[in-house]
């Protein structure tokens, strides 16, 4: 045989090889290592569940969530709460000194001065009855005036129990009490402002019972088929990163927020202990449609700046490396988009060390 021929035959033999090859294998296959230290699986299509993470944040109810004015109009003496404090009901948490306070202690006490004149007056009018010296109308008119000064009575006192006074308190500064238990929410005042009771535009403190609390998510338009009433969700909450709660999502709006152009999605959760804070944010994460998919341990997958590659078992008992796509990333798993068929083997422990010695 020529020697032309003999050039000629090896490159033949190598363009063969080549041609082979999947187009996105890397021509050197990267040197076996020892078996202890390199595992493979052999990937199949899964199917796999796609999740919808819809932005959150925590919110009080509102229905739980009470705004405390003052009853008259006067100075604030002294506030005791600040913001994020705990407060039981009935715990007083400010002072006001108002003249109208010492106004409505000065009508109970007349209104009693009043009424007992009145019991007087008709105990008396009632022997004269009984001696036939007082007609009977005129002791009926007694009657009724002693009636109306009971009736007077009654009323300032309601109105200084209304105020949080009892009817022995000489004291005119009107305590300030928290008619839930919760959480203080906002302070609108400071000792020393003046209050107005009718036109107060701002109030004395904000507080917000958080034994349960709402999670509203922002959900647009284009997902809206997605998610439905009851469906079950996992929320994550910032600050607690390991923790994974489970809820069903309670409600869902009927109208898009103007501001964000979203729709709100609401998961109530309990709150033993008051850990969630409202305005914290969080993730309510809703499972989807289900759909086939490669998937590759996350152990399997080299990052190398835009480009990622995994290596696959050759024939020849060697690892090639190959370009992949990802998808959707899970917790120990990635989905490979394209770059793998069903079937083939890919190095799931050990590929950095075969990276290395690829290098």
């Amino acid at each position: 045989m020529s020697k032309k021929y003999l050039t000629v035959l090896p490159l033949l033999c190598v363009m063969a090889l080549t041609a082979c090859r999947h187009p996105s294998e890397d021509t050197t296959p990267a040197p076996a290592t020892s078996k202890d230290v390199v595992d493979t699986v052999t990937v199949h299509t899964a199917q796999v569940t796609d999740t919808l993470n819809l932005p959150a944040r925590l919110m009080p109810n509102p229905t739980d969530v009470v705004h405390i004015y003052p009853p008259l109009s006067g100075r604030v003496l002294a506030l005791k709460v600040l913001p994020g404090q705990e407060v039981s009901k009935g715990q007083a948490i400010g002072t006001l000194q108002s003249n109208d306070a010492a106004s409505a202690r000065s009508d109970f006490e007349k209104a009693k001065i009043e009424a007992a004149r009145a019991d007087l007056q008709l105990q008396r009018a009632k022997e004269l009855l009984q001696h036939e010296v007082m007609a009977q109308k005129d002791y009926d008119d007694l009657k009724a005036l002693d009636d109306a000064d009971h009736s007077e009575l009654e009323r300032t006192r309601q109105t200084l129990h209304n105020l949080g006074f009892s009817e022995n308190d000489a004291s005119a500064d009107l305590p300030i009490r928290s008619p839930i238990s919760g959480i203080v929410l906002e302070v609108g005042t400071a000792p020393g402002e003046l209050q107005r009771s009718l036109d107060n535009a701002n109030a004395i403190a904000t507080i917000a019972n958080i034994d349960s609390i709402w999670v509203l998510g922002d959900l647009y338009p284009n997902n809206v088929g997605a998610v439905r009433r009851g469906q079950p969700v996992e929320v994550r909450i910032s600050g607690y990163p390991n923790e994974v709660h489970t809820g069903v999502i309670d409600n869902i709006s009927d109208s898009v927020d103007p501001t964000t152009l979203t729709l709100k999605v609401r998961v109530v959760l309990a709150n033993p202990g008051h850990r969630f804070k409202p305005q914290m944010y969080a993730t309510i994460s809703v499972a989807n449609l289900k759909r086939e998919a490669i998937v590759v341990p996350s152990t399997a997958v080299i990052r190398d700046g835009v480009k990622n590659y995994v290596f696959v078992a050759t024939p020849d008992h060697k690892y090639a490396r190959r370009d992949v796509e990802l998808g959707e990333t899970h917790a120990q798993t990635v989905e490979i988009t394209h770059g793998l068929e069903d079937g083939e083997q890919v190095v799931s422990t050990g590929a950095e060390l075969l990276r290395q010695a690829g290098a």
